[in-house]
């Protein structure tokens, strides 16, 4: 089930960041949210899109926007991945797939003739209202970061 919907109130909810804090969408009114939502800290194409999001920080922080990232890793894995690749931005823990459960990115994945439930890669755009413009699903990683930027500089 979609609970989200373009031009809606996005839904709240409280997770903690690789911070160690609790963050609250709603805590960001005022700035435009890029919320994505990724598979695993440390596979190739979660870092590669970290990492693109990594270089684009500043121009993205231009357009008075954050990121979050969302995935079901532990703090700690997160507090890694971070160091790892030196993101300037927060993480967010999903463990119990709550969040990813109301923005229904939890799909049914094939892997290696396994089915599994993992994270669809996913990014909402959301305006300083907490109003979603724009959502990105089954992300290919290659020039989304780019697709990102030119959505964020219409609104």
């Amino acid at each position: 089930m979609n609970n989200i919907e373009i031009n809606k109130e996005c839904p709240d909810f409280s997770l903690l960041g690789s911070d160690e804090k609790l963050h609250k969408l709603s805590d960001y009114r005022g700035k435009k949210v890029i919320l994505y939502f990724y598979p695993k800290d440390n596979t190739p194409g979660c870092t590669t899109e970290a990492c693109d999001f990594r270089d684009y920080y500043v121009e993205i922080s231009n357009e008075n926007a954050i990121i979050l990232g969302i995935s079901k890793d532990t703090l700690s894995s997160h507090d890694k991945f971070i160091s790892k690749f030196g993101l300037p931005f927060i993480l967010l823990s999903d463990e119990d797939k709550k969040v990813c459960e109301l923005y229904d990115v939890l799909k049914e994945k094939n892997m290696y003739g396994r089915k599994t439930i993992g994270i669809e890669r996913s990014t909402f755009i959301i305006d300083e209202s907490g109003i979603l413009k724009k959502e990105f699903r089954k992300v290919k990683v290659k020039d989304h970061v780019n697709e990102v930027l030119e959505f964020l500089r219409t609104i």
